[in-house]
């Protein structure tokens, strides 16, 4: 839950350690002749479409703890989902890349997936784009509940997460605290302590859906991007995707609720709890100081929190 493509501190191959380059190289099997280096996005890192001398394509992202520390962490979890859902993409279930290879040279980690012949949606978004990828997430949640292999609850995993508004309701407000937000803190604290409830079920969500993690194909839409997965009801995804959407040019909540078969079959109580703790979420993270080598995401954030507030005012 970062927020829409932004350009980030981007790294080329080239400037990858050798003993990095090596070592995909190693696992691509063949020595790659070419790297277009992929812009957009937040990680401090080398997101890159390589070619090879045996003519196969793949996709690396690496990232190195000294640019973030928490990055490799990211990637090593994307590893671990992938990994269980590369069976399916390989049988062609979900729409998913496959992981070929985790390299781990310290401080870099890098994995090597499927290079997806694709493109992301236009912004700002296009209304055929959007019914395409509002159809895909729900054909991803049919493959995908129950889970193939069980993960964390989404209101286990994001619990200390999403508790801004308790937060900040303990701390007695904040600094730089938005005058309906502070009104009506104690509100948004109670509502938002019920989200984990709310959001239970037996989907296997991304939990970070936005259009720099969406790839358009001539087959439809290919889902990118795994560190996030996580259990729950289906509906989630739409509400994290939301914002984000929103912000470049498409419909708000209402309307991709509409759109989906988990939108219109998700309760209010649901759709409110959740969306509650996502603003809880933008509001306070964005009022923190940036973290290392991601300069722009607490602006993002923060309009982010704007547009979700908005939409609670309008539901408490």
């Amino acid at each position: 839950m970062t927020g829409p493509a932004a350009e980030g501190v981007r790294v080329e191959w080239a400037g990858l350690p050798a003993t990095v380059r090596d070592a995909v190289e190693q696992a691509c099997g063949s020595p790659v002749t070419g790297a277009v280096t992929q812009p957009g996005g937040f990680s401090p890192g080398v997101a890159a479409r390589l070619s090879c001398a045996d003519g196969r394509r793949f996709f690396v992202k690496a990232v190195s703890a000294e640019a973030n520390p928490d990055s490799p962490k990211m990637h090593r979890r994307e590893s671990r989902v992938l990994a269980a859902l590369s069976p399916l993409a390989e049988a062609g279930q979900i729409p998913v890349p496959r992981l070929h290879a985790v390299i781990e040279e310290p401080p870099w980690i890098a994995l090597l997936l499927d290079d997806v012949d694709g493109v992301h949606p236009e912004l700002p978004w296009q209304p055929g784009q959007l019914a395409q990828v509002l159809a895909g997430i729900d054909r991803l949640a049919a493959a995908l509940t129950p889970p193939p292999v069980e993960f964390t609850a989404v209101g286990l995993r994001l619990g200390r997460m999403l508790h801004g508004w308790r937060d900040l309701a303990a701390a007695g407000g904040a600094d730089g605290l938005d005058e309906w937000s502070a009104k009506h803190l104690a509100d948004l604290a109670a509502i938002e302590a019920t989200w984990p409830g709310h959001s239970a079920g037996r989907t296997l969500l991304h939990g970070d859906l936005r259009a720099d993690n969406l790839l358009l194909t001539g087959d439809g839409v290919v889902f990118v991007d795994w560190p996030h997965a996580s259990t729950g009801a289906a509906f989630v995804d739409l509400v994290f995707l939301a914002p984000s959407v929103a912000m470049q040019g498409g419909p708000g909540l209402a309307g991709l609720l509409a759109g989906t078969a988990a939108g219109r079959e998700a309760s209010q109580d649901a759709v409110t709890a959740v969306l509650c703790a996502l603003a809880g979420y933008f509001t306070s993270i964005a009022l923190k100081p940036a973290p290392p080598g991601l300069p722009t995401l607490r602006g993002f954030q923060a309009a982010q929190g704007r547009i979700t507030r908005g939409w609670l005012t309008g539901l408490i």
